[in-house]
């Protein structure tokens, strides 16, 4: 934590510089020390270590900082930094004469609202911000915190401002050189530039509404104290003050009415016959001079720092635009259905206090020629863009609105329209649909159906009962438990239920990696032997022997080349099974999974998001068809706010839509699973032997030499090639080298995978991301005498499921797995522990990989191995994955592609042998 933090302006501004004492945060570089002189508490003069940043310094740490720092003092001058560097994009910049006569750029003028933020920072500031007296040739003490801002202010401007282009761009030096130059000439002129602008006094003007003797508009000027805002004065009662009152303001009030007046007048020039005036007190508008003050004449007063004062009536009930939605198709009897593929009528409207408009005042509203217009007997405001907003949509017909993107509107009370978020009003109908789904959680249970042979947990309950009322709605959704809890038997009992509810229905179809449809076809015969499945799978492949209330399992493949078959068949549930295979939404698979028609769909996953939201987009989209909007819209508004800039409002937003149609429960819920046993989850660091060292120091610094001098496509593939030789070395280095043997003696990782193996005589599962390591521990397992199976993307469905039986009957101790074909999906209760041998630098997907032991039925603890080599860049990973790990389905990406856009330094650091 910082104990003090000074700054200390200096002439010119640009050369100030900030002094801090104490602990340095961790966001800034190292920077050299120099002893300071400070006044301590006591009074007595203390010798302390300090860091001195320029302005080029302190701009580039303080800019960058989030807004949630530990530390206040580092939060309190980020919050200043970020608002001077707004206010000079804003362009609040005005030339200065220093102390010693140098040409300087400031901040200014700064109009009301400025001047608020500027107040509420400097009542915001900890004493330390600001406090710390320096010592020089005597003891100094700091200036009051406001003055400390603005010269803060000041010196990013003068920094800032200059660029090393302006001096061959502008003939004359001064407010450009870099050096800097006398302009102490031009004081006298520079002040009266600027008068009004700072002491005690600032000028604004009030526009008044035309009477109802001479219909003109006007403006009148008027005094605010700067230091109190409320304190003001007219100018008409200003000349004839009485003396107690101009106390208040000043002797000087008159002067700088005047010399405020005539600034102004140089910024909109009507203003100038106030100055013709004896007592400049009010100047009546034409109709020309009106238009142009609300035009452009208020844009360019706010500029030179004057404010123009709206009466209330003006700003109290602005003219906004509505959009309405109807169309929403009922039953006519019982609850409406919600049907997807339907359109919904948008329509616009205006409103004034929340009250519609007539056909008859919209077109007095868009035939206006100002932006100010007499309507029900008051004057109301109409902004251009509104205005010429609701003459492009009036000119328009009524648009179609998907009913997913409506039954989000209805929700949530906004809709966006060609990019724009406006208000939307619903009809009956669907605001009644869109209040059932938002109370989904009053739906807490159902009868178990008929026909159901086991006894739902009370979860699993919860989660059939919410099934069925999206079922009813007709809008489907996602049922996305951990890894273990149920799903398929949350959707066996749904089929039964609608079977038995609705005898007209279809038959379900469930589409699934072809590693799960033994798995279906066990389940569904254990738990509902009633219902007869089909294998839509292999060569002989066919639907004529399926009945509306049987159960069809097809894999994502066999979708793919059959889409058009499956298709025309009438599917009461389409349903999803590790719905991930469809998270690229332009992908074949994910197309050909919307070709195929169903009353309600539902995807099952326990990771909604692996990678990206838009893969979250990709799902909702396929259960609710424009639930979020269009994609691209998706990702500009949603996906990178939350991905790039951690936005918490964007998030809480999208949570806000998603959450009613995304059911999630996980196993560390104690109300979920309580019965489920304790998971210990360990880091196992191992060392490199010589030979790994000395194989990874070569590959490593081989490659970044080759890297440095490529770009583009070809510097990712060298990153990736070098990142996967670097893994397979740390595995061993027979993989990397592409040799049998011998194994013994040559990695520190598989020395210690032995002691694992040869400390328990319980079940193991071991996980790879490489099939070619798997090769190996399975035949040094077996010279062992350990007994193995070994499951990897080359095994048909049928022997997969044989290993699962084996396995689950005790045939063998270790079940080696390549992750992408064993991670998901496999019931593997038997094992108790889960070691990672390579990690897979994402943690859903290791999860997932994991959750294959830990899951329902499971009654032993269970013990999570990943191995993980010192020192190399398996060690740095797992610190970041440790960190991230909260973020990581949205920031870390699948693999390693995320590493190729480090940069050199940044690459050396994350693999160089330590």
């Amino acid at each position: 934590m910082l104990n003090g933090v000074s700054f200390s302006p200096n002439d010119p501004p640009r050369l100030s510089e900030f002094l801090l004492t104490g602990d340095l945060p961790d966001t800034l570089p190292p920077l050299p020390h120099k002893d300071v002189e400070l006044v301590g508490a006591d009074g007595t003069l203390q010798t302390v270590r300090t860091v001195v940043l320029d302005i080029h310094a302190a701009l580039d740490w303080l800019s960058a900082l989030a807004l949630d720092n530990e530390d206040p003092l580092v939060e309190a001058w980020s919050v200043a930094t970020k608002l001077g560097i707004e206010l000079i994009a804003r362009g609040r910049l005005r030339p200065m004469v220093t102390r010693n006569g140098l040409d300087a750029w400031g901040v200014g003028p700064l109009d009301v609202a400025d001047s608020q933020r500027l107040d509420e920072l400097v009542k915001a500031l900890p004493p330390q911000a600001y406090a710390v007296p320096i010592h020089g040739s005597s003891p100094v003490r700091l200036s009051a915190p406001r003055s400390v801002i603005t010269n803060y202010w000041n010196a990013i401007a003068d920094t800032l401002v200059r660029s090393p282009a302006a001096p061959g761009i502008v003939r004359y030096a001064a407010y450009v050189a870099a050096e800097p130059v006398d302009v102490e000439p031009l004081r006298s002129w520079l002040e009266d530039l600027s008068s009004g602008e700072a002491g005690p006094l600032r000028m604004g003007f009030r526009l008044e509404p035309p009477s109802e003797d001479d219909g003109k508009f006007a403006v009148a000027p008027y005094l605010q104290s700067t230091s109190d805002h409320s304190l003001t004065i007219d100018a008409a009662d200003l000349w004839d003050a009485p003396p107690t009152l101009r106390r208040h303001f000043g002797e000087d009030a008159e002067a700088v009415m005047l010399r405020s007046l005539r600034r102004a007048a140089r910024a909109w020039t009507p203003l100038a016959v106030l100055l013709e005036q004896e007592r400049p007190d009010r100047l009546e508008l034409t109709e020309r001079d009106f238009d142009a003050l609300l035009d452009t004449g208020s844009s360019q007063l706010a500029a030179v720092g004057f404010d123009v004062a709206w009466p209330r009536e003006f700003t109290a009930s602005p003219v906004s635009v509505r959009a309405s939605l109807a169309g929403v198709t009922s039953p006519g009897s019982g609850r409406a259905k919600f049907d997807l593929s339907q359109a919904l009528d948008l329509q616009w409207s205006a409103t004034v206090d929340g009250q519609k408009l007539t056909e008859a005042e919209m077109r007095a509203l868009v035939s206006a020629k100002r932006p100010i217009v007499r309507m029900r007997g008051r004057w109301v405001v109409v902004d251009k863009d509104t205005i010429e907003k609701l003459k492009s949509r009036k000119a328009r017909e009524a648009r179609d609105v998907q009913a997913g993107e409506a039954l989000a509107g209805a929700m949530s009370g906004e809709l966006i329209i060609d990019g724009e978020l406006v208000d939307v009003e619903v009809d009956s109908v669907l605001h009644g649909i869109a209040d059932r789904v938002r109370n989904y959680e009053r739906q807490t249970s159902l009868p178990e159906p008929a026909g159901l042979k086991a006894e739902l947990r009370p979860y699993q309950q919860r989660g059939l009962a919410w099934l069925n009322e999206m079922c009813e709605l007709g809008i489907g959704g996602c049922l996305a438990d951990d890894m273990g809890l149920g799903k398929t038997i949350q959707i066996i009992a749904l089929h039964l239920y609608r079977a038995h509810l609705h005898q007209e229905g279809g038959p379900t179809l469930v589409v699934c990696p072809a590693s799960l449809l033994g798995n279906w076809e066990r389940e569904v015969a254990r738990f509902a032997p009633e219902v007869r499945t089909h294998r839509f799978h292999g060569t002989k492949r066919s639907l004529e022997e399926v009945d509306k209330h049987d159960i069809v399992l097809v894999t994502y493949g066999v979708v793919r080349r059959d889409r058009a078959t499956l298709g025309e068949r009438e599917w009461d549930l389409v349903v999803a099974d590790e719905a991930q295979h469809a998270k690229n939404p332009r992908s074949l698979t994910a197309r050909s999974l919307r070709a195929i028609p169903g009353n309600v769909r539902f995807a099952l996953t326990g990771t909604p998001v692996e990678n990206q939201l838009t893969e979250l987009w990709a799902i909702l989209d396929w259960t609710t068809p424009g639930l979020l909007g269009q994609l691209e819209a998706f990702r500009r508004n949603v996906a990178t706010p939350i991905e790039r800039n951690h936005d918490k409002d964007a998030a809480a937003a999208l949570s806000a839509v998603v959450r009613p149609f995304l059911l999630r429960r996980r196993k560390v819920d104690p109300e979920i699973a309580p019965e489920l046993p304790r998971k210990t989850e360990s880091d196992v660091f191992v060392p490199f032997t010589a030979e790994q060292a000395s194989l990874y120091k070569a590959v490593t610094e081989e490659a970044l030499d080759a890297i440095k001098s490529k770009e583009g496509i070809a510097r990712k593939g060298l990153i990736l090639k070098l990142l996967t030789a670097l893994k397979q070395i740390c595995n061993h280095p027979a993989q990397y080298l592409k040799q049998n043997g011998p194994l013994a003696q040559r990695s520190g990782k598989l020395a210690a995978f032995d002691e694992l193996v040869d400390g328990t005589d319980e079940s193991i599962l071991v996980f790879s991301q490489y099939v070619q390591m798997g090769r190996l521990l399975e035949s040094h397992l077996a010279a062992k005498g350990v007994s193995t199976l070994f499951l990897h993307g080359s095994v048909p469905p049928r022997k997969r499921d044989e290993m699962v039986e084996q396995f689950q009957a005790g045939e063998a101790r270790v079940f080696l797995l390549s992750l992408k074909a064993g991670g998901t999906g496999l019931n593997l209760t038997r094992a108790t522990h889960v070691i990672h041998y390579d990690r897979w630098w994402n943690p859903a997907v290791e999860d997932q990989a994991t959750d294959r032991a830990y899951r329902i039925g499971q009654t032993q603890p269970v013990q999570v191995h990943r191995m993980v080599c010192e020192g190399t860049l398996e060690e740095r990973i797992a610190a970041l994955l440790r960190d991230k790990r909260e973020l990581s389905e949205s920031v870390i990406g699948s693999g390693e592609g995320w590493v190729s856009e480090f940069s050199d330094d940044e690459l050396a650091d994350l693999v160089m042998l330590s």
